[in-house]
This record gives C-alpha cells, sequence and structure tokens, in this order.
C-alpha cells in the first residue's frame, strides 16, 4: 500500500465520521460560541493542539478567546464558554478543569467520542466525534491486537478523533465567516505581524 493509498483511506475515513455527527449539536455549539462573553479552550497531547488552532482561528474572527493553561488567560465566569477536548472524556487534566469552570457558572461544552464519560457528566452540551471503534469481539488491549494480527494501523491511537476535530472546527470557522459577514482579508487583519 501506497503513502496516496493511505492517505485515501483515512480521508474516507474522515468522510464517513463526518456524517454521524449530530446537526442539532453542531448548531447549539454554534450558538454557544455567538453568544459566550469569552471562550476558553483546553485540551490535552494532540486534542490540545486541534483546540489552539480553533482559538486561533477564533481569534482571528474576534472573539474572545483563550486557550487554558496560557499565562496571559483570564479568570472564567458566568456567561463564559470552557470547551473541553477530549475523545475519551475522561483525561484527568480536563476533567478537573472542567470542574473549575463549572463551578464558576461557566458554560461547559464537551468535544468527544465517548459522550457517556466523567465530563460528558459534567456537559452542558455535547458534540460526539467517533473516534476508531473497536469491532466486535476485538480486543481494547493493543498489545493483544499485536500478537493475534487483528490491529488495524490505519490511525493510531486518537488520530480519527483528533483529525476529526481539526476538520469540524474548520468548518465551524467558515460558518461562523458567513455569519459574521467576515471575508479573509478581515480576518488577515488580525493575524500576528510578529512573524
Amino acid at each position: 500500500m501506497t503513502i496516496h493509498d493511505r492517505m485515501e483511506r483515512l480521508t474516507q475515513k474522515l468522510a464517513a465520521q463526518c456524517r454521524h455527527i449530530d446537526r442539532k449539536s453542531i448548531e447549539a455549539f454554534i450558538k454557544a460560541i455567538i453568544n459566550s462573553k469569552k471562550i476558553f479552550i483546553h485540551g490535552a497531547g494532540r486534542s490540545g493542539l486541534a483546540g489552539r488552532a480553533f482559538a486561533m482561528r477564533l481569534m482571528h474572527l474576534g472573539f474572545k478567546v483563550h486557550y487554558v493553561g496560557e499565562v496571559t488567560t483570564p479568570p472564567i465566569h458566568k456567561n463564559d464558554l470552557y470547551l473541553a477536548i477530549s475523545g475519551s472524556g475522561r483525561t484527568s487534566s480536563v476533567v478537573i478543569l472542567a470542574k473549575t469552570a463549572k463551578s464558576k457558572g461557566a458554560k461547559l461544552v464537551l468535544l468527544t467520542s465517548h459522550p457517556d464519560s466523567p465530563l460528558g457528566a459534567l456537559a452542558d452540551l455535547k458534540v460526539v466525534i467517533k473516534g476508531r471503534e473497536l469491532t466486535k469481539g476485538r480486543s481494547s488491549d493493543y498489545l493483544a491486537r499485536q500478537i493475534t494480527g487483528t490491529h488495524d494501523v490505519t490511525a493510531p491511537l486518537g488520530t480519527l478523533f483528533e483529525l476529526g476535530a481539526m476538520v469540524f472546527f474548520d468548518s465551524v470557522i467558515e460558518e461562523l465567516m458567513i455569519r459574521k459577514n467576515k471575508t479573509e482579508n478581515e480576518l488577515r487583519t488580525l493575524h500576528t505581524n510578529l512573524e
């Protein structure tokens, strides 16, 4: 199999994944962003990288947005939005900060593959992006799958969730550009000039 074949197979999986995102949750997500005073975004690892990219684009659209953990992050309050990004819905650092955000009165929105998780139980709104699913009878143990030859190296670990999150976020940005009547040139005026 060539790299081109692998890329095509991965994009097919992403396309199928995107079709399963609930339309009502997408609209609620967009409205939550538009109606928030400030937006706080947090995720660990590659989920966090997807969150940072989304925060940057929201900033380009003129939203007051902060990536949690940066030294310039202000306090969170009521009417603010806390966006947690966790494929598993149980990443401990994200759960802890989500509890703090909720205790301050913020609205908790979760992007996850597992809505019935600790973060799912806390969330006011959940957007579900399916990650890699185990087929019936297949072990969840990585080493066991390697030994038995039932492994699928396409999109290892959380890749499908993380790529799905990026595609979802960029699609939301395009929708927000339309709703806010913003052009790419207008976004460019808010892009950093310290490059």
